[in-house]
């Protein structure tokens, strides 16, 4: 690398897919174990990039006012208004901020455990690098590796400055404006996820309810002020949730409170 790194996590997304979870709270707020999704967001780029509002940033845009309070003095909140600016506007959003530095961005609705040395480690601070890992079943190819290998991309990047001093701040992503090209031109620098490196993008229940039970190792994940009167297996119980005695959950997001408990179905679809 060729001087210090921007840290940024974008964390503007609606979460229209985990609704009614995220009506009253941004996807990034939602909890993961003992954390939320922004803060692990933050914890892998603070491995990497000094802390602070003057080192780190977050985009937000629904319900911005929360993101601001729970991220307070550890990173500078871009706002976006009247609408969200996507992946590659919400760094042509933070150009001043950046200041000509080199990025280090990832996505807080992914639970990726661990930090992001495999990133960092050996870049040449000239190409945009990516992280990636193998294809799943049923899911989304984003690129091929030069070996002819179906990859997708695991929502961490490494970016230099040069890629991004001429993106806008305007509604659009960086695949389309940036990564489609260099890929077709054989630019891009895909770094594979370490063996066994666990790495879920949290855009449905059911992939929220997995990176939960993999952060506990298979318990249900009960929050702080929570309380299990009843039966509870394979489930997530937001803070200050409520299980009454004569319930079996088995599955579920719990959110809400006692008066108006809210259940959300987290079962796989096979």
């Amino acid at each position: 690398m060729t001087g210090p790194l921007a840290g940024v996590a974008l964390a503007a997304g609606r979460g229209e897919r985990m609704r009614p979870l995220t009506d009253t709270l941004p996807k990034g707020l939602m909890p993961l174990a003992d954390s939320t999704l922004l803060d692990l967001a933050l914890d892998r780029l603070a491995a990497h990039v000094a802390g602070g509002s003057a080192t780190s940033a977050v985009n937000a845009h629904y319900l911005a006012d929360l993101v601001r309070e729970r991220v307070a003095l550890r990173a500078t909140v871009s706002q976006e208004e009247p609408q969200a600016l996507g992946t590659a506007g919400a760094l042509g959003r933070l150009r001043p901020w950046l200041d000509g530095r080199d990025v280090l961005l990832t996505n807080a609705d992914v639970y990726q455990p661990g930090d992001l040395g495999v990133l960092v480690d050996g870049w040449d601070g000239e190409r945009c690098r990516l992280l990636v890992g193998d294809t799943l079943p049923g899911r989304r190819t984003d690129f091929w590796t030069s070996e002819g290998a179906p990859v997708r991309y695991v929502g961490s990047c490494l970016l230099p400055w040069s890629a991004v001093r001429d993106l806008e701040a305007a509604p659009s992503g960086l695949y389309e404006v940036l990564w489609r090209a260099l890929d077709s031109r054989g630019e891009l620098d895909l770094v594979r996820l370490a063996a066994g490196r666990m790495s879920i993008d949290c855009g449905t229940p059911a992939d929220y309810l997995a990176a939960n039970l993999h952060a506990s190792g298979g318990a249900s994940v009960i929050g702080v002020g929570a309380v299990v009167e009843g039966a509870v297996e394979r489930c997530v119980v937001w803070p200050g949730g409520y299980v009454g005695p004569d319930e079996t959950l088995r599955e579920v997001v719990r959110a809400g409170s006692r008066e108006r408990p809210l259940t959300v179905d987290a079962r796989q679809v096979t």
